[in-house]
């Protein structure tokens, strides 16, 4: 990747990034929807349109001028994110525990999209240069931006993904105490970024998953 010129970068990073983000959000919707609410498909965010989901800052800007700076060629870990998923929990059947599985869809749908680029990227091999040496550099894009949107979702920390799955498992009373720690939740979040925390923390699971992805595919 550190060959690319920027235009190139961008062109190899965008639609990787751009479908990691959608599908993830669409999965929250899709979950929402099958658990009784229906919130977020009367929104128009259960679709697979990007246009739905994206939004200029999160998705687009901060995501391609990390890229674009070397944060990911670097080995560092990609972020960025999309309109939140409406959710009305009152509509959800059993509302703590649609909860989990609600969070939980956004980082399999992630998870899901790696394997998927790590075929692609495999099968690159066996087409002809001139459209194999892409389709090999957005499979690597693609499993470089999932493995890392997954993994920041899943830390514990509100409002991510691992959070509102911390949340639905915690006793009610605990839970409550927890939920007050969200309007901090990307304080920390930040911190843990810009103090290099966040690589430390994600960083060897993220290898353990890129080498097992490799191995088995």
């Amino acid at each position: 990747m550190n060959n690319l010129s920027t235009i190139q970068t961008i062109a190899v990073y965008l639609i990787p990034l751009i479908c990691a983000i959608t599908l993830h959000e669409a999965a929250h919707a899709y979950m929402a929807y099958k658990y009784g609410d229906n919130t977020a498909k009367m929104a128009g965010r259960l679709s697979l349109n990007p246009l739905h989901h994206i939004d200029p800052i999160g998705t687009i800007l901060f995501p391609l001028l990390s890229i674009v700076m070397g944060s990911v060629a670097g080995g560092s870990i990609l972020f960025g994110w999309a309109k939140p998923v409406p959710i009305n929990f009152s509509k959800l059947y059993r509302p703590k525990h649609d909860l989990m599985w609600i969070a939980l869809a956004g980082p399999l749908s992630n998870l899901a999209m790696a394997l998927i680029w790590t075929l692609l990227m495999k099968g690159s091999t066996y087409i002809d240069g001139y459209f194999g040496v892409p389709l090999q550099l957005m499979g690597q894009a693609g499993i470089s931006i999932n493995l890392s949107l997954m993994l920041i979702n899943l830390l514990p920390i509100l409002p991510l993904d691992g959070g509102r799955v911390l949340f639905s498992l915690l006793p009610n009373s605990t839970a409550h105490s927890y939920a007050k720690s969200e309007p901090y939740g990307m304080w920390i979040l930040i911190a843990l970024i810009f103090s290099g925390a966040l690589g430390v923390i994600i960083s060897p699971i993220y290898s353990l998953i890129v080498h097992l992805l490799l191995a088995i595919i």
